[in-house]
């Protein structure tokens, strides 16, 4: 068990479909499904308040083949405006290959279609893309690729700021991320955020038995990853976490539960509190809030 971590709340969203991506901002957190038509706002209480549409559809889940497979949000800063970047996991074109701005409180929403940088990320090496995380860093966004099975590899993704509007000069970094110690599972990159506080990064990590980045698989174990120090290595070739915490160790009930993404909603030196959101695969969604001790 961690020392110290606690489990405080959990909170099930039975009517909010696959919880897939976390971001926080002036005390709302915002949950993105990656077949969901829309983001779910919650307060700090993990309380439903608002939501932002962003697909027109009947549909309360969006079909797996046309889901644009939002699984990646984080805030951003452009010209003084705060807004959303929500990203497509890029593992089946064309309906997955688009991010969507969206400028707070929701008024506006813009498309780009990222068919240039995605290609460009494949030609760099990721055969396989599966965009499943994304966070603001002081040097530009941390996109997360999960691998799996057939391609058992993890990479964080370094780009410029607003990389959709530029993405055929953007700047791109690939740096393989993670252990993998049991050769029979792969621990994949399920989410991430950044505390700019410490200059730590949070990664959440799931295993999972599927061989591909289209089809899901049986759940098995989560686990939280904190790398210390992120900035000073950002032009490492290869990054491991510096802790590792078992989230079943931490508490029982996070046993069943594939833990998607992680966001960080106040810290200070003596603790940190964080939201964790599970997709059972089944349409639900799942909230944790994950008090750690300070650390560093």
């Amino acid at each position: 068990m961690d020392p110290g971590s606690r489990l405080t709340a959990i909170k099930s969203l039975n009517n909010y479909p696959s919880g897939s991506g976390l971001a926080y901002h002036n005390d709302r957190i915002y949950i993105m499904g990656d077949d969901a038509p829309y983001i779910l706002v919650a307060n700090t209480l993990l309380n439903s308040i608002d939501s932002i549409h962003i697909f027109e559809t009947s549909e309360k889940r969006i079909s797996k083949e046309r889901k644009p497979d939002t699984e990646a949000i984080t805030v951003v800063q452009k010209n003084k405006t705060t807004a959303l970047l929500v990203v497509g996991s890029g593992s089946l074109s064309p309906s997955r290959d688009s991010c969507y701005v969206i400028s707070l409180p929701g008024k506006e929403i813009k498309k780009y279609s990222l068919d240039t940088f995605y290609t460009r990320l494949k030609n760099s090496g990721l055969g396989m893309l599966n965009i499943e995380g994304a966070t603001s860093t002081p040097a530009g966004i941390v996109l997360a690729n999960r691998g799996n099975k057939s391609f058992p590899k993890n990479h964080l993704i370094l780009a410029s700021n607003a990389f959709w509007e530029n993405q055929a000069t953007t700047r791109i970094r690939l740096i393989k991320t993670g252990t993998n110690s049991d050769t029979s599972t792969f621990n994949g990159i399920s989410g991430l955020d950044y505390s700019y506080r410490l200059d730590q990064l949070f990664i959440t990590v799931s295993t999972e038995n599927t061989y591909d980045s289209y089809a899901d698989g049986e759940i098995g174990k989560s686990y939280l990853w904190i790398i210390n120090d992120f900035s000073s290595k950002k032009r490492w070739h290869t990054m491991n976490p510096d802790k590792i915490i078992k989230l079943e160790e931490t508490d029982p009930r996070f046993s069943g539960h594939k833990i998607e993404s992680v966001c960080i909603i106040s810290e200070s030196k003596k603790e940190k509190t964080l939201i964790l959101t599970a997709d059972d695969d089944k349409g639900g969604t799942v909230l944790f809030r994950l008090v750690l001790p300070g650390m560093k």
